[in-house]
């Protein structure tokens, strides 16, 4: 999820290319900011990369 979120792909963008509802994409973006303790999807983006997890 987190790899298509580092594009500049929208929440819609990223539900359509994975087939999944936009509330489901929103909902593991949110877990993902948490989880890294970011404050956007794009920091949880560079927190997960410079960690390798993605």
């Amino acid at each position: 999820m987190l790899r298509h979120a580092q594009d500049v792909l929208t929440v819609a963008d990223i539900a359509r290319v994975m087939r999944l509802s936009t509330g489901t994409v929103r909902n593991h973006i949110t877990r993902a900011i948490h989880k890294t303790g970011a404050r956007n999807r794009h920091e949880a983006v560079r927190i997960a990369a410079a960690n390798d997890w993605l």
